[in-house]
């Protein structure tokens, strides 16, 4: 049996579904250590994993919090460019302390998320085989698909590629301060230099937890990057949630996932969209409401900190989110169609896909009302067209084992 480590950035849209890998491994006879700040040590050991607690001198343990509530206030552009200098600072942590962890806790593999380049740096420092994990929009270039952080459609003309080069650049541009951090860490290890983002890929397996056909038409990926749906494993203690308060109107579930929460007036907007419609609004706002904010939401609609979203998607008629890929990605795997209003990061190229699938609508946030809100709810309740595409991602097998299909490839591919 292997005892495998996981390196994550700090954040719960990728803890979860690479805590779900991780559980599945568990289940397998393997050990699994997760690298991660102080903060998030709770967390991690109650989805049953041994915990390696790392960047004690500059992420001491309340500092995540602060940093989280920050990025919430912020969107667009401003939102990008305070977590790249985030992610820069963490790389560097990930680069300074993962390593001397790793020999402590006797590590021999690595799954690495995507989204942190300095996991694979570690990997090759210390000659151990790793496994890249895509839990956001991969980011592997191509030339016909447009750069992860743009809002661009797709398009396979000559103008579309020239503009998605001019993308890749810009990209290259604004990241600079993570690669830079990699880049000295790699040269004091003497390994070679990184041309390009997927330098710093597996070569071993790259595993994606969207489904291919959510995805852009590709035509540059290696043989080793595997779609194979979202991670999932039944959370280790149930969520509570009072089920009795649904009343059996159809069922509207509105999440801005665990970094835009605080949003109050996106939520009233919601809210007011819903009020008056013969639906059952639920809301989760994954605590970043307080009780008094919630009470006053117009209409009634049910409003909680946290919900099993799996669960009630299941019972639900139609999906209201910022685009973050796991929220897109349960409610289409139980059949459910989205209205997509991205804020920042990847979601704006994520509300692209949803368009482009034709399993729900993409809204801007700019100038967003109530009434253009309520016209797509009410389109979305009665759009057949958006209901069969979203079931076109249903109960296919590979989809519905998402976590367990990335098991056998991190067993394969390691051996």
């Amino acid at each position: 049996m292997k005892h495998f480590g996981i390196i994550s950035p700090p954040v719960s849209g990728h803890i979860h579904p690479m805590s779900a890998l991780g559980r599945e491994l568990v289940s397998r006879g393997h050990r699994v250590t997760y690298f991660q700040m102080l903060d998030l040590e709770d967390k991690i050991r109650s989805e049953g994993l041994d915990f390696e607690p790392i960047g004690e001198r500059d992420h001491p343990r309340g500092s995540l919090p602060v940093a989280l509530k920050r990025l919430g206030q912020l969107e667009g552009y401003a939102a990008l460019r305070f977590t790249i200098a985030q992610v820069a600072r963490t790389s560097a942590m990930v680069c300074r302390d993962v390593p001397a962890a790793i020999r402590r806790a006797g590590v021999d593999t690595l799954l690495v998320d995507q989204m942190e380049p300095a996991g694979g740096a570690v990997a090759e420092h210390l000659d151990i085989p790793f496994v890249t994990i895509c839990n956001a929009l991969a980011i592997n270039r191509d030339p016909a698909v447009p750069p992860a952080f743009t809002p661009w459609r797709y398009r396979d003309t000559a103008f579309a590629r020239a503009r998605n080069r001019l993308g890749y650049l810009a990209s290259d541009l604004v990241t600079r301060p993570i690669t830079q951090v990699v880049a000295e860490y790699r040269r004091a290890w003497r390994l070679p230099a990184l041309r390009t983002p997927d330098d710093s890929f597996s070569k071993l397996a790259q595993i994606c937890q969207m489904p291919k056909e959510f995805d852009f038409p590709r035509s540059n990926l290696p043989e080793t990057f595997h779609y194979v749906g979202p991670l999932r494993r039944d959370p280790p203690k149930p969520i509570p949630f009072p089920w009795e308060k649904l009343d059996g109107r159809p069922l509207v579930y509105a999440s801005l996932g665990t970094l835009q929460g605080s949003r109050e007036p996106l939520f009233r907007c919601f809210a007011e969209a819903c009020q008056g419609l013969e639906v059952q609004l639920v809301i989760s706002h994954g605590g970043g409401l307080s009780p008094e904010q919630a009470t006053r939401l117009p209409g009634d609609p049910l409003v909680v900190p946290y919900a099993p979203q799996l669960e009630l998607l299941r019972r639900a008629s139609l999906t209201i989110t910022h685009a973050g890929l796991n929220t897109v990605l349960d409610s289409i795997s139980c059949g459910v169609p989205v209205v997509a209003i991205p804020i920042t990061y990847e979601q704006p190229a994520i509300a692209r896909r949803v368009e482009w699938t034709g399993c729900g609508q993409r809204l801007s946030l700019n100038g967003l009302r109530g009434d253009s809100l309520r016209k797509a709810v009410i389109r979305g309740l009665r759009n057949i067209r958006w209901r069969d595409a979203a079931r076109l991602f249903q109960g296919d097998a590979p989809r519905v084992r998402g976590a367990a299909t990335a098991a056998d490839l991190a067993e394969s591919g390691l051996r």
